[in-house]
């Protein structure tokens, strides 16, 4: 690789930008938190780390690729920072009725000097808290965390949510205006409201994962690009807050999760699901660090939460070297729990495969029919896929159709449609056959 310490030719453009593409998803994170921290102000943080973009992609074709570039990166978008703070206090100077304005930048707080010389893992855990804050909708919290931490464009994150990238723009711009009109500070949360935060930050992950694990419409029932990204975005804040039991137990769950992505699509492209994946397709690695991760959710200071008994019933799943030797009654025993500290109609619907699995499907489809009375699932389609389960074990093929054609409406996943008609006409085939 050419630098701008070598004498050797040029790099070609192409080059330079295929570089920078991936500098910049690996550093833009780093870079924008120390502006923030700097400046105080997150939009203009990333405008002047996107200065610092382009400044690059103009200069390194003539000058070579430095021998360090997140080193250059990171000084040069400094160093705009810093004139951006000297120009606001000699403005500052110079008109003393911007004293009293609450838009000024670094007029107050750590010094200069201190600002440049701040952690810069601080920093990404500030930029974490203030991306998820809660004063943000969901949408737009998912929205600027994929811009800020991920490093991902405004086209490439509307591709991954099936939205147009004007949508995703607006988001974006809007929780930016938010985060300046509530005046929220760049700092992290103080005790008192640290855990709500800390929440907020693990939804979003978890969020941005699961549209990657099982996409919620489209064409593709798997999107590996964002179950990638959440799973570095969870591992970059467990070393940063790794007192936490939670921040453990979300990378448990989501490394074990990933695991299995190989083996859940078919050679078309259909889904396959738990019980007939051929294990042998598992990650063994991303198992093993999920069980390590869990090991330590387990043993810090506290109770379990969601997010680490989620992990545990994966782990469940990872153990077992075959569908058969999945230990259900202890999966049971585990939503029993996560029903205590998280209590949800999904959890219990969740709890009632488990039931069916552990006791017999009768059982389960006891419990399923009184979800059917609850209004928060009337929209969900695994409710009717998994009563249209129960009741095709069950021998009851006419109903289980009916469940099934019910699930496929409701669900937007073009290859979970076709999953469930598969279904159906299986049932359909199995309600002519003689007794």
């Amino acid at each position: 690789m050419t630098s701008v310490d070598d004498p050797g030719t040029a790099p070609e453009a192409s080059h330079v930008r295929r570089t920078l593409e991936a500098l910049w998803h690996m550093e833009s994170a780093r870079i924008i938190a120390r502006l923030a921290r700097m400046l105080r102000n997150v939009g203009l943080a990333e405008e002047l780390a996107q200065d610092t973009l382009v400044s690059a992609l103009e200069q390194w074709p003539r000058t070579g690729i430095p021998a360090n570039p997140a080193a250059w990166m990171m000084t040069a978008a400094r160093n705009r920072a810093i004139d951006q703070l000297r120009h606001a206090k000699l403005h500052e100077r110079k008109s003393p009725m911007l004293r009293h304005d609450p838009d000024l930048l670094g007029t107050d707080g750590p010094t200069l000097e201190e600002e440049v010389d701040a952690d810069i893992s601080d920093d990404l855990l500030r930029l974490m808290f203030i991306a998820c804050h809660p004063v943000l909708s969901t949408e737009a919290r998912v929205a600027l965390t994929l811009r800020l931490l991920g490093g991902l464009t405004p086209e490439e994150i509307a591709r991954a949510f099936l939205v147009t990238e004007t949508t995703i723009q607006q988001r974006i711009v809007r929780a930016k205006r938010t985060l300046t009109e509530a005046r929220v500070p760049f700092e992290l949360p103080r005790d008192e409201d640290r855990s709500s935060r800390l929440s907020s930050v693990l939804e979003v992950i978890y969020l941005i994962f699961n549209e990657g694990y099982v996409a919620t419409s489209g064409d593709e029932w798997l999107r590996p690009a964002l179950c990638e990204e959440a799973l570095r975005l969870a591992r970059i804040l467990s070393g940063l807050m790794s007192a936490e039991s939670e921040v453990h137990g979300l990378v448990a769950l989501l490394e074990i999760q990933a695991s299995r992505n190989r083996a859940r699509v078919g050679a078309n492209g259909e889904p396959v699901l738990l019980l007939s994946q051929n294990r042998a397709q598992w990650d063994q690695l991303l198992i093993a660090r999920g069980l390590q991760a869990l090991s330590r959710a387990e043993t810090t200071a506290g109770p379990l939460g969601p997010y680490a008994l989620q992990a545990s019933i994966a782990a469940c799943h990872a153990r077992a070297r075959t569908a058969e030797e999945t230990d259900w009654r202890r999966i049971v025993a585990l939503y029993d729990a996560l029903a205590q500290v998280a209590p949800s109609p999904i959890v219990a619907l969740n709890r009632a495969v488990a039931v069916a699995m552990a006791y017999g499907p009768e059982t389960g489809l006891q419990i399923v029919d009184v979800l059917r009375d609850d209004e928060r699932l009337a929209g969900y389609h695994l409710l009717p896929s998994v009563r249209g389960d129960l009741l095709e074990k069950l021998g009851r093929f006419e109903e289980a159709l009916a469940e099934f054609a019910r699930a496929a409406e409701l669900t937007r996943n073009g290859r979970e449609r076709n999953l469930l008609l598969g279904r159906m006409t299986a049932c359909e085939r199995a309600a002519r056959r003689p007794n």
